[in-house]
């Protein structure tokens, strides 16, 4: 039994429940298979205070210091966050976080053969610190802005090349993310692009209709599901909105920029077509993507982005901008477009173009089905698998990326697509 110690501040908690879901997915279709077991060490910034006030802040404060999900251990160590200034404090704040934890851990008798660290900067680069403080090797997997953003910053880059050095693989999420990874000077060979898959049973068609109604849904709709970040461009996705007027919005999700973005919803004079339905479960955007006919994503950057999945799952083509992941997401007609210029004008224009040309719901459902979680889970296991035996020693072998192309090629030869949801209840 391969005994794994998951670490990253991208896992959800009762109080962030979407927060960093892709990362508990991945882990929970590879526990699914057997052969691994797991504890969740997931730092939550420190913060004095949970009035609601303070926002995000306050969020911080209400997440439990320890829960169990899906029969795995959460823990939720704090480490001290200093907004705007104290990024390049984040490491080493993680680390010390991290280690008083663990030592816990090992004192009520737990042990750990690997770590499994997701996201490079702030994560990664604590978890090989991690690792070389107990003995244990390390896999990092990049997410997105970790690598297409952070790196820019020399000291950040510095510190995730150090990281990368010391690795004994690593992970992206998509191919553009592993391109970068060697391009900041990864060993290819310890290298491997395992993308995020979709749960097939939890993102299924829903009945239209009903689903139209219980949402209030009339006319063509879009759905656009995201934080209401600047990088999320949900106001390219409402500007468009002026050059098709026959459609309607649902934005789904919480942030920063809502007040914004509601006051631009309001200088368009498009308050009747636009809705913000605010933070939606997981577990109701099947009936939300079922509702809608296109679901768009208009992000400046994104490694691999689950909501794309999610909407084929459920039989609805998407819109999405050409960065990063997306081309890999999207690769056919059944799939939906691809926008190639990040403007609002563009994006009307493509909504034009696959209304002209819709897919048929069940084809696209047909095309997500290809992108189970089962593949992705073997290899996960073989790459875990093969670094806990090989231990920090075996960290500049390339036999552990080897062992999960394998399990990789295997899977999919066969026509391994489903998930093994037989063995993983949907939250």
């Amino acid at each position: 039994m391969t005994r794994v110690l998951v670490f990253s501040t991208l896992f959800p908690n009762a109080a962030q429940p979407n927060h960093g879901i892709f990362v508990e997915n991945r882990l929970r279709h590879t526990l699914a298979l057997g052969g691994l077991e797991a504890t969740v060490l997931a730092p939550v910034p420190w913060f004095p205070s949970s009035n609601p006030k303070f926002g995000r802040y306050a969020v911080f404060a209400t997440a439990p210091r320890f829960e169990t999900r899906h029969g795995l251990d959460v823990w939720h160590p704090r480490y001290p966050v200093i907004p705007k200034i104290g990024e390049g404090l984040a490491p080493a704040m993680l680390y010390r976080a991290a280690l008083a934890a663990v030592r816990r851990l090992q004192a009520a008798g737990k042990r750990f053969d690997v770590i499994d660290a997701h996201y490079f900067y702030p994560d990664g680069v604590a978890a090989i610190r991690l690792g070389r403080k107990l003995g244990l090797p390390v896999v990092i997997t990049g997410r997105g802005t970790d690598l297409t953003l952070i790196p820019d910053a020399p000291a950040a880059r510095a510190k995730i090349q150090q990281a990368a050095a010391e690795a004994s693989a690593m992970v992206g999420v998509c191919e553009d993310l592993r391109v970068r990874m060697v391009g900041l000077g990864a060993e290819a060979a310890r290298t491997i692009t395992l993308r995020n898959g979709v749960d097939l049973n939890q993102f299924r068609p829903v009945d239209r209709e009903e689903s139209r109604r219980a949402l209030g849904v009339s006319g063509f709709t879009l759905v656009s599901v995201g934080s209401l970040i600047p990088r999320k461009a949900h106001d390219l996705t409402i500007r468009a909105l002026l050059k098709a007027p026959d459609c309607n919005l649902i934005i789904a999700g919480q942030g920063p920029s809502r007040a914004e973005l509601e006051q631009l919803v309001r200088d368009l004079g498009l308050g009747d077509r636009v809705r913000f339905l605010g933070e939606t479960p997981h577990a109701e955007l099947s009936r939300l993507y079922s509702a809608a006919d296109v679901s768009v994503l208009a992000s400046s950057r994104e490694g691999w982005a689950n909501v794309l999945l999610e909407s084929m799952a459920c039989g609805t083509p998407v819109l999405a901008t050409d960065v990063n992941g997306a081309s890999e997401v999207v690769q056919s007609a059944e799939a939906g477009r691809l926008i190639p210029e990040r403007s609002a004008d563009c994006l009307a224009a493509t909504l034009g173009e696959l209304r002209q040309h819709m897919p048929d719901r069940a084809a696209t459902r047909r095309y997500a089905e290809k992108f189970g979680w089962l593949p992705i889970a073997r290899a996960n296991k073989a790459l875990l698998t093969a670094v806990a035996a090989g231990g920090r020693e075996g960290c500049g072998s390339g036999e552990p990326v080897a062992a999960a192309q394998r399990a990789l090629h295997l899977s999919t030869e066969s026509g391994a697509f489903a998930s093994p949801a037989q063995n993983v209840t949907s939250p």
